[in-house]
């Protein structure tokens, strides 16, 4: 099916400007200035874009589909039903299922599953262990984006915690390393302490007292002087405080990552939100959050993700110490940041850079990311004056909940393209459409 986008504003590579695409065979063939007036393609279907923004699909390089293992709160098809309806067209899934993907057999059957049932691009994150080094140096690039590797424990229990392991494994993946960065001995140390203190009835506020500032920058420190060690392609995922973003100048061959719940919250949520903000690391201070916003800003951080990880609320309505940590993000990372946009933080150029051009060049992924002819036509045609309110009612994630359920919104992703497919159009969802398998260049 071929489509015709008239009359949208384009926004792309750091530019606004009004233009028309044509979009044939899930490519974009052909893209037209505002200064020309071509004929519509025959057979073309036109959607008229005026007054509308047309984005490059978000790619989200941090999500947790819980697929295999945990399917009672996520899968792969209602996950990535609610990521297409929020303008995102391709993903990067964490390891730590059940079974742990920990081995390029276990991560090949979950490109099988996503074949069959994602209608997003997919790719897969091979997790770390102490002693899975001679899988990570099996990888062929160009099948997968990266190496997860946890520095710090948190669901799924992989953390990796060998000195000469980490050394190795920097020194030797064949691919970007991504890392969950915080001292877990510190963070234990803290846990016991308050227990001994308070016992286990504690609340969630508690939560940045035990994985604490000090635990994420004396991990990052370590993890930064490693990377330079061995000139390692490592990415710091979720970064949530002030310490850590003066640790990264852009340009750096270390990068960084900062999550929507951390650029949205801070720590006067838990009051209200309790376990339902509960996250690895911990949202922090306001004082974190706007470093965070300036660093984003800044280019100190290179991508914005989401690190969309559901519960059910039976989970997160336990206890603090037993309720898990995450909660989903995927369907509104977009409509929230183009949210701190209207507030003047961020410029929907900036986000646009942070959100799909940067994870497109920091992955290596071919010919997604961008506007440009030749390239997969991923796409989000969004609104940008139309007010709504997130409530948990307009939640399509398998949890069916969020966060953020009260926020009023000014901008709505109206339509989603992947690979030329129209995904999702005004509230409906094309479950017929698949997604590809990401490659990845060299």
């Amino acid at each position: 099916m071929s489509f015709f986008i008239r009359n949208a504003t384009i926004i792309n590579e750091g530019l606004s400007v009004q233009g028309s695409l044509f979009v044939s065979d899930g490519i974009i063939q052909r893209i037209y200035p505002a200064t020309e007036s071509p004929g519509i393609p025959a057979g073309a279907t036109v959607i008229d874009a005026t007054r509308q923004w047309l984005l490059p699909g978000v790619i989200d390089t941090h999500v947790h589909f819980r697929e295999p293992g945990a399917t009672h709160k996520a899968d792969v098809a209602s996950e990535t039903r609610a990521a297409a309806a929020g303008g995102v067209t391709s993903f990067i899934d964490m390891p730590n299922n059940t079974p742990a993907t920990t081995t390029l057999e276990l991560l090949e059957e979950k490109c099988r599953r996503a074949a069959v049932t994602s209608l997003l691009n997919y790719s897969f994150y091979l997790g770390a262990t102490n002693d899975n080094l001679d899988e990570i140096k099996r990888i062929k690039p160009a099948e997968v984006g990266g190496v997860k590797l946890f520095l710090g424990s948190s669901t799924g229990n992989m953390l990796v915690d060998n000195e000469t392991t980490i050394a190795a494994i920097f020194a030797e993946s064949p691919v970007l390393t991504a890392v969950h960065s915080e001292d877990d001995q510190l963070i234990r140390r803290n846990r016991d302490a308050l227990v001994a203190r308070y016992g286990e009835a504690l609340q969630a506020a508690i939560h940045p007292y035990i994985r604490t500032a000090e635990a994420c920058l004396r991990s990052t420190e370590r993890v930064m002087k490693l990377a330079l060690k061995y000139r390692a392609a490592v990415h710091v995922l979720h970064v949530t405080t002030a310490g850590e973003c003066a640790l990264f100048s852009p340009g750096d061959a270390v990068t960084a990552e900062a999550c929507v719940p951390h650029l949205w919250f801070d720590d006067t949520a838990y009051a209200h939100g309790q376990n339902f903000v509960k996250c690895n690391p911990a949202v922090k201070t306001a004082a974190d959050r706007e470093a965070l916003r300036r660093a984003v800003d800044s280019g100190c951080i290179t991508t914005i993700a989401t690190d969309h990880a559901p519960h059910t609320r039976h989970e997160k309505r336990q206890s603090y110490l037993q309720a898990p940590a995450g909660m989903p993000a995927v369907q509104y990372s977009l409509p929230l940041m183009l949210e701190l946009c209207r507030e003047k933080i961020f410029t929907p150029e900036m986000v646009v850079e942070r959100m799909c051009h940067a994870p497109a060049r920091l992955f290596k992924i071919a010919r997604r990311g961008f506007i440009r002819e030749g390239y997969y036509a991923d796409l989000a045609l969004v609104h940008p004056d139309r007010e709504w309110r997130i409530t948990d009612a307009t939640v399509l994630s398998k949890c069916g909940w969020t966060p953020y359920a009260g926020t009023i919104v000014h901008t709505q992703v109206t339509h989603t393209f992947i690979n030329g497919a129209l995904v999702f159009a005004n509230g409906e969802i094309n479950d017929a459409a698949k997604g590809q398998r990401l490659l990845f260049t060299a």
